[in-house]
């Protein structure tokens, strides 16, 4: 066993025995690094509402069509696969608050970019901009997280980091009411600057500090964050499947998916969809450390499979109707159903969909971020943890880019059946591949997969 093998099975920095870190701060310092997921999230949810703008915009303004607007949502994928892979070389060499502080010059960049554009160009390499922050924050915030939470809180704050993602693109739907692309595109800016003006003021992570053999800095941090309390000690102690669900087509096209689904208010009905998915992510994160990791995923993987199975058996039963999406063309009309049975069919696609967000929210949303920052020893953490985020977004970018071509080849309810056969195999990986982790110290979870 190396040297740092022996160091990473031992509880890095701990109180005393028997005692509980009382202090408040690491909720601050946790609040600030989230938003920079709070960043990405919004990033995310841009385009629903910006891409019906943007294919309305007239002369100057640059105009999307349908093919630009496919690449308009998906880009920011591309993005971000290379954010996690430049954010998992910064998080080793800069360590984790440097990183968080860098991803908020792309984020702020591209948005500026975005709010210029005079073509589309301009608007591709903003949203590019903007993928490469959200690559870098999805991958450091959550490690930042966990390394500075104690094993008590660890999964309410790791659950955080989803929280504030889909508060993020409740904030870009609901301001895509009363903004036009432009403005939301500068609105995009705000939460990167608060994060950056924050992130100054708290700590490097404690156990980062000691791998850079810097023990009274590794201290005076944890006591800021843990509370004034003395003598710590340091005894020896012995997600492609989330992105094949369809999670990320669904939330960047949730509005034409409504329109082709032929319900009125498109709009109002991905509002909906993001405010289900706040509440339910709340609540994941509330119970995580009671409940467990594996039966909120089990739990999660279940309600996906019905959910999405009853979503292609909407589009199954209406799939000749007439349609006025403003993005997918799909293949020529063979039923003859009437158009008032398939608007009183609306509802089922509105219960589908909100179930489906409800089910990812609850496991599949939260706890693949989590684990990622859980499983990994620290000598490993920076290039492990960016190859989960490279495979995440690339799986991302595919499943966002050929939305449109799986709805037009498989029909919609074929593309929405192959999702619940991944989400089955999800649910079966949980039940044979995924460790439990609640309740363990990040040492603790290192040596169970050591074999220790």
């Amino acid at each position: 066993m190396t040297p740092e093998d022996q160091e990473e099975t031992q509880p890095l920095l701990r109180p005393p025995r028997g005692s509980v870190p009382r202090g408040r701060r690491v909720f601050l310092a946790a609040f600030a690094a989230a938003l920079g997921p709070l960043s990405f999230g919004f990033a995310l949810g841009y385009s629903s509402p910006a891409i019906p703008s943007l294919r309305r915009a007239a002369p100057p303004a640059p105009r999307l069509d349908a093919a630009a607007a496919s690449w308009f949502g998906a880009i920011v994928t591309l993005g971000a696969a290379a954010g996690g892979v430049l954010g998992g070389w910064l998080v080793d060499r800069a360590g984790r608050k440097l990183s968080l502080l860098f991803c908020t010059v792309p984020f702020v960049t591209g948005f500026a970019v975005i709010t210029a554009a005079q073509d589309v160009w301009m608007l591709m390499g903003g949203r590019l901009l903007t993928g490469l922050a959200c690559g870098i924050a999805s991958l450091v915030a959550p490690v930042y997280i966990s390394e500075i939470a104690y094993p008590e809180v660890r999964g309410l704050l790791g659950s955080c980091v989803q929280l504030m993602v889909v508060i993020g693109i409740l904030l870009a739907y609901l301001a895509g009411w009363v903004l036009e692309w432009r403005w939301l595109a500068v609105l995009g800016c705000v939460p990167p600057s608060f994060m950056l003006l924050l992130m100054c003021c708290m700590p490097e992570t404690p156990r980062f500090l000691l791998t850079q053999h810097k023990r009274q800095e590794a201290l005076a941090a944890m006591q800021f964050l843990w509370g004034p309390e003395q003598g710590w000690e340091e005894p020896p102690v012995r997600a492609e499947h989330q992105q094949l669900s369809g999670i990320n087509a669904i939330m960047f096209y949730a509005e034409t998916i409504f329109e082709e689904a032929k319900f009125k208010n498109s709009s109002l009905a991905s509002v909906i969809v993001g405010v289900i998915q706040v509440l339910f992510t709340a609540v994941a994160a509330l119970v995580m450390d009671r409940a467990g990791r594996r039966l909120l995923l089990a739990l999660s993987g279940v309600v996906m499979v019905f959910s999405t199975s009853a979503f292609g058996a909407y589009f199954k039963l209406t799939q000749g109707g007439p349609s006025n999406s403003s993005h997918v063309d799909l293949l020529a009309p063979v039923s003859t159903e009437p158009a008032d049975a398939s608007a009183g069919l609306a509802w089922l696609a509105v219960g589908s969909m909100c179930l489906f967000i409800a089910g990812f929210a609850v496991g599949w949303g939260p706890i693949p971020w989590l684990l990622m920052s859980e499983i990994f020893p620290l000598h490993v953490k920076g290039v492990a943890t960016g190859v989960c985020v490279l495979t995440n977004w690339l799986m991302a970018f595919l499943v966002t880019k050929e939305f449109n071509s799986l709805m037009e080849v498989l029909r919609p309810y074929g593309a929405f059946w192959l999702a619940s056969a991944f989400c089955i195999v999800s649910v079966l990986f949980t039940l044979f591949c995924v460790p439990e982790t609640k309740g363990k110290t990040l040492e603790q979870i290192t040596a169970h997969f050591e074999g220790r």
